[in-house]
């Protein structure tokens, strides 16, 4: 009953946890189809798929940095909303979404007019040439049309799920993402409008959903309602404080990414092109991977968040051994896959079997410790579900700017030429998810379970 009233503090944690997990896993799955539906036509092109799939690739840092701007909004945001509700604060809860919703309507406005400008110069800046320039540019300005929808459908649907209704959420997701895998193929080949008919499928099914969203908010049905504008600044405040963390990973792979792209032209000699394709197939693949244990992480941050602020803390250490061990098993499964029979799961991106191969042995590099991302992602969102925001930004910080930058700069330059920006990010991974979750377990998780067994006694 706990997860479907929006009461977490009641059943058990793994139920509860799972309860809102599960359809957030589902909705994670559905989002990322907007843009892997978009790779998979687009490469199988007749002609020049290859070409275009690579220039959507140059268009990514830009992507992610449009969304790390729903995160630093909502991720914030919807925790702060949580531990109010916890504590019996609904007016606060309902102030502080008004808040967060203002800041991504205006931040929208802004980013729409200035990388619609800008367009042309940043994406020569992230690798774009003669070749793949205009099919970036094609698809990166429509898309950036669509820039508020993008951050209302993504900034505002975790406050739905924060609620205890993620079948809701999942929702809206699910109609964005139908109407863009119906649309794909009529725009792309019936309509011969290529890339742009890929960017436009998606603006008109991120609409939708953003729509959706919207009608729920500030519906009957709602916990905590949207009643309109609203700017809070001491809210804004703890929303930026504790937001800035998932922006900062957005913004920081963002600059890894455009990077990873620049040191690939560099030093992938004559198949540079093919290897900035490889690493944009590598982005779609680590996206999928990520997704199951994404929607378990969003489930605990919940339940965390919400039993942090009716200071249930065995509930509170509970979520997150669960968090940690159900991550741990999802991460070793998706591993195995890409370890050992990644060729069909290119096969969906593209027919080149040149790109499938040089893509197969990159990944091996790439993904060789993935299972440790379960460290990572634990820790992480432990940080920002108990409003750690110090620790959850240096550690995303630690991996992007502190290791892989570097790293991926280094490497290719010390004898592994260009397979070592591959290995820069499975250098991170084991390096700065241990560190990260070493650093929760003794700030938060030791201390917290010693709390339970006090309160218990």
């Amino acid at each position: 009953m706990g997860a479907s009233t929006g009461d977490f503090s009641r059943g058990r944690v793994s139920t509860t946890i799972l309860k809102l997990g599960l359809p957030m896993m589902l909705a994670e799955f559905v989002h990322v189809l907007y843009s892997i539906v978009d790779r998979m036509y687009i490469g199988h092109m007749a002609e020049g798929g290859t070409l275009a799939l690579t220039g959507l690739g140059i268009c990514f840092p830009l992507i992610t940095l449009i969304g790390a701007f729903a995160n630093l909004f909502s991720t914030g945001g919807a925790t702060l909303m949580t531990i109010a509700r916890g504590s019996g604060d609904n007016r606060k809860a309902e102030r502080i979404m008004g808040t967060s919703f203002t800041m991504l309507m205006i931040t929208g406005g802004v980013l729409t007019v200035l990388l619609f400008g800008f367009a042309p110069g940043l994406l020569r800046l992230l690798g774009g040439d003669a070749e793949t320039l205009p099919a970036a540019l094609s698809y990166f300005r429509i898309y950036v049309i669509g820039t508020i929808p993008v951050l209302i459908g993504l900034g505002m649907n975790p406050f739905i799920s924060a609620q205890g209704f993620p079948r809701v959420g999942m929702m809206t997701v699910i109609i964005g993402a139908a109407l863009n895998i119906l649309l794909d193929p009529l725009m792309i080949y019936q309509m011969g409008m290529g890339v742009r008919g890929a960017a436009l499928a998606t603006v008109l099914s991120q609409l939708a959903g953003a729509a959706w969203a919207m009608a729920f908010l500030c519906g009957r049905r709602a916990v905590i309602r949207l009643t309109g504008f609203h700017l809070d600044r001491t809210e804004l405040k703890g929303i930026i404080r504790l937001g800035v963390t998932g922006f900062t990973f957005k913004v920081t792979n963002s600059l890894t990414q455009a990077i990873v792209n620049v040191m690939l032209k560099a030093w992938g000699g004559s198949m540079s092109t093919l290897y900035v394709g490889a690493m944009s197939l590598i982005n779609s693949i680590r996206e999928i991977m990520s997704l199951p244990n994404n929607g378990i992480v969003q489930g605990g941050q919940s339940v965390m968040s919400y039993n942090y602020g009716a200071k249930l803390y065995r509930r509170v250490s509970q979520s997150i051994r669960f968090t940690f061990l159900s991550g741990l098993g999802i991460n070793l499964a998706m591993w195995a896959l890409v370890m050992f029979a990644p060729r069909p799961v290119i096969g969906l991106f593209t027919a080149d079997e040149q790109l499938i191969a040089l893509t197969a042995d990159c990944a091996r590099i790439f993904f060789g410790v993935f299972p440790f991302m379960a460290l990572q992602q634990t820790g992480q969102s432990t940080f920002v579900a108990l409003n750690y925001p110090r620790y959850a930004l240096f550690f995303s910080l630690l991996r992007k700017i502190v290791l892989v930058a570097p790293l991926t700069l280094a490497l290719p330059g010390l004898g592994l030429g260009v397979n070592g920006v591959f290995w820069a990010e499975l250098i991170s991974q084991l390096t700065g998810a241990t560190a990260c979750f070493v650093t929760m377990s003794l700030v938060i998780w030791r201390p917290m379970n010693q709390a339970a067994q006090e309160g218990a006694a």
